[in-house]
Formats: structure tokens, C-alpha cells, sequence
């Protein structure tokens, strides 16, 4: 938040001279605010659909505007900061999607549904509707702004990476990213935004802690205790953090702790305890949040975005299973239940407990809870769509990832929702100390 100013009136009867001049400086300040709202305000905050881009390969700065202050940008309405913008239902948005398959080429092709032939689009036309407010569309000028001169990495699962290309493709409005990626793994990219000093990264980690495999047999091995360091060790570079894991720990694997099998998931070995997912689930995000905390110079915000649930229908994910719907479901439509629900509930259980040592720590631990929404957006996957019909592929169909545009263009509204209320509290905290030193003093 950035520092307000009054305009002060004098009190009193023996001030006309001062009233006087006060009057026509007020008179000059409102013409001239007139003014700069009458540029400012179409250029910087469009409220209707914004320009697409032209289809172009360059990487580089393409709409970017001046600098401006932060006053105006990380303003959170005042119903805002009490309304659970997670609970709600998806409404039609005629002026959606706020970029095209052909203009950003961050899209990784098998989430190019438009490009493989998906015949509908209806699925890019809604927005998230909170029950008690508004969440406003995703404004990349605000976004790049408030983290101009910062740093953000998105750790976790390919879901993640499908977040973070979702981001791009929202930021192409303003600026494209260079790639600045010290390896050629597209697991571990690194983009920079030149314009703001901004810097935005991805980590694989499906499983968050050390793990080899898969062998032979298809079976992955989980060190439960021990954290990745493929992102562990460079969380010191980063402000803000993006955690995510889930459909990954479904597979089969063998359980470790201090280096030694303790169980394990669909492992099918003589004398080895078989546990259901949420075990492996519970200690490896318990274990990247000891993580987190262990590293002294890391100040960030972590934020956990929640699991999206998968829409298979008719079978499993490699019996034929697929996700055919045209639509969002009503909330009454359908309940998280089964698999989905023990995941979200130990998740939540696990993020509750560590938000709690964050805390006594001095760490912000933050909740993006995407769960339930986008368990209402069976219609939003790219099924059969991401590769040509006739292509010889051993892709089953996707009901996991997300087609972009698409629904998970809206994790970048709820991130930037969450990055103004940072601001705020921010802003709070810095009041309140401010108001102890004058006591003190």
C-alpha cells in the first residue's frame, strides 16, 4: 500500500485569506485529477475485454506502460477482505478468453486444444462468481506492477506448470518473458519480465520430497523425510511460492524414512504394509513445509494452491475413462467425495498445522483453495484434444491438465486476489508497529 495523503481545512475565523487559497488549489487538484483519470484510467484499467495480440514470435516488451504508483494498484474493496472468494458458482463471461491459442506460445500442446480440434469453446466463456462479492478479472498491469523488482516459482506437479503457462499467456497482454533458463529441462524453467525486474520459475517436484524412479516395474520410491533440493535450495531467490501436489502420489511406490521401507502404495511386496495415498500424501507435504521453514534466509509467502480434482467418467484414467462434458455443475450438482475428498482433507489438515509453526516462525503461509471450484469444471479438460486425431500417440484421454484459454485462467484472478490482500496486511502490520514505536517513543 502506498502512503495517503489529506488535504488539510483550516479551522477557525480568522483564516479567509487561507480558505481562500486553499479553495483554488482544491478547484486546480480536481481538474487536474479529472484529467488524468480521463488517460489513465482506459489505458491502465480496461474493465471490458482487453486488445488481443497480433500472432507473434517475439519475446520481448510489447504493451508495457510507464511506471505508475502502487496506490491505486493493490486497493482490496473493503467487503473484499471478508468474503471467502473460494465459495461460489461459475457464471457466463461473454468477453472471456483474454487471449487466443494462436498469440501466446507459452501453450504446451497438449493443453492447444483449439489447435487439436476441439470443436466447442464454451468451456473459455465463464468466470468464478464469489457468493458474497465480486473477483475481479485478472488486470496484468496490476500484477506485473505489484511484483515488479520480485521473484515467483511454482513447485510442484505439471498442473503447476500448466498454472504458470496460464499466467504467461495472461501477462502476453502486456509483456512476453525471456527465457533465462540456466538448463534445457523444460521441468525447470526460468522466465524474466524486463520491464518490471520480475522473475517466475517452475519446479518439478510431483512429489515435493526427494524421490527416484519409476523402476521396471513401474514402482517410484518416496524418501517421506527427506525434502527435493531441485527447489528446496533456491527457495532464498524467491518472494512468493506456489506449492501444489496431488494426483501423482496414486501411483505405485515404496515408502521411506531415515532410509529405511516403511510402507508403501500399490507395491504388491511380500511382508511391505500397504498404505492408502493419503499416507505418502500427509508426510510429503509435512515434509516440504519443514522445509520451508528450515531455510533461515527465506522471508517469502508460501502459498498452497489446493489439488484440482480430476473428471474421469467411464473408467480410469488408462480403462477408457474421459471427460466429456460441455459445462459447468451447479454446486448442488455434485460433492467432492472418495479419493478427492480424503486428498483435500489431509491436505488441509497437513497446511493447517504447518500455517501454525509458519507463524510462531515469522512466515505467511497462504491458502489458495481451488478445490471445489474447479470440481464444478468437468467441461474445462483437454480430453481427446491434445494431439491430431490420427497421430500415433500412447496419450490416454487427458482429464487432468487444462485446455488453455481455459478455466485455469482463472487461478491467476485468485492470485492476484491474494497478492492484494498480502499488500494489505502488509500495509496493516506496517501501521500497527508504526503506532507501538510512537508509544514507545
Amino acid at each position: 500500500m502506498g502512503k495517503q495523503t489529506s488535504v488539510g481545512f483550516p479551522h477557525g475565523k480568522n483564516h479567509q485569506g487561507s480558505t481562500h487559497l486553499t479553495t483554488s488549489k482544491i478547484i486546480l487538484l480536481i481538474t487536474l485529477t479529472l484529467i488524468t483519470l480521463t488517460i489513465i484510467i482506459p489505458q491502465y484499467f480496461p474493465f471490458h475485454k482487453f486488445p488481443s495480440l497480433s500472432n507473434s514470435s517475439n519475446h520481448s516488451s510489447t504493451i508495457s506502460p510507464a511506471n505508475h504508483s502502487l496506490d491505486s494498484l493493490i486497493i482490496v474493496d473493503d467487503n473484499h477482505h471478508k468474503c471467502d472468494v473460494f465459495s461460489g458458482e461459475w457464471v457466463p463471461n461473454p468477453n472471456a478468453p483474454y487471449y487466443h491459442n494462436t498469440t501466446c506460445w507459452a501453450i504446451h500442446e497438449h493443453q492447444n486444444c483449439q489447435k487439436y480440434g476441439r470443436p466447442d469453446s464454451d468451456y473459455m466463456k465463464w468466470r468464478w462468481k464469489p457468493d458474497d462479492c465480486d473477483l475481479p478479472i485478472f488486470n496484468p498491469y496490476q500484477f506485473l506492477e505489484i511484483m515488479r523488482d520480485k521473484a515467483l516459482a511454482f513447485v510442484g506437479d505439471s498442473v503447476g506448470r500448466n498454472q504458470m503457462q496460464s499466467l504467461i499467456c495472461m501477462l502476453s497482454r502486456v509483456e512476453y518473458p525471456i527465457d533465462v533458463s540456466t538448463t534445457k529441462d523444460d521441468d525447470f524453467k526460468r522466465w524474466y519480465y524486463v520491464s518490471y525486474n520480475f522473475t517466475m520459475a517452475t519446479y518439478w517436484s510431483p512429489f515435493l520430497v526427494k524421490f527416484t524412479g519409476p523402476t521396471q516395474t513401474g514402482i517410484f520410491s518416496l524418501y517421506l523425510d527427506q525434502f527435493d533440493e531441485k527447489w528446496a535450495n533456491h527457495l532464498d531467490e524467491f518472494n512468493y511460492l506456489v506449492l501444489n501436489g496431488g494426483h501423482w502420489f496414486s501411483r505405485p511406490s515404496l515408502y521411506y524414512e531415515n532410509n529405511q521401507v516403511v510402507g508403501c502404495k500399490y507395491c504388491q511386496i511380500d511382508n511391505i504394509t500397504d498404505y492408502p495415498m493419503t499416507f505418502g500424501y500427509r508426510r510429503a507435504f509435512r515434509t516440504a513445509y519443514r522445509g520451508i521453514m528450515s531455510k533461515k534466509n527465506f522471508k517469502g509467502v508460501t502459498i498452497l494452491r489446493t489439488f484440482a480434482p480430476m473428471h474421469f467418467e467411464g473408467g480410469e484414467w488408462n480403462g477408457g475413462g474421459d471427460c466429456t462434458r460441455r459445462k459447468p455443475f451447479k454446486n448442488n450438482e455434485i460433492n467432492l467425495e472418495d479419493s478427492n475428498l480424503e486428498l483435500y482433507l489431509a491436505q488441509m489438515e497437513e497446511f493447517i498445522e504447518a500455517q501454525k509453526k509458519a507463524m510462531d516462525n515469522g512466515l505467511r503461509f497462504r491458502l489458495m483453495d481451488i478445490t471445489q471450484p474447479m470440481l464444478l469444471r468437468p467441461d474445462g479438460h483437454p480430453s481427446r484434444y491434445g494431439h491430431l486425431p490420427n497421430e500415433n500417440v500412447t496419450l490416454y484421454n487427458d482429464c487432468v491438465h487444462w485446455c488453455l484459454p481455459g478455466p485455469i485462467d482463472t487461478w491467476s484472478d485468485f492470485l492476484l486476489h491474494m497478492l492484494k490482500m498480502e499488500g494489505r496486511i502488509s500495509a496493516q502490520e506496517k501501521l500497527i508497529n508504526q503506532r507501538k514505536r510512537k508509544i514507545v517513543s
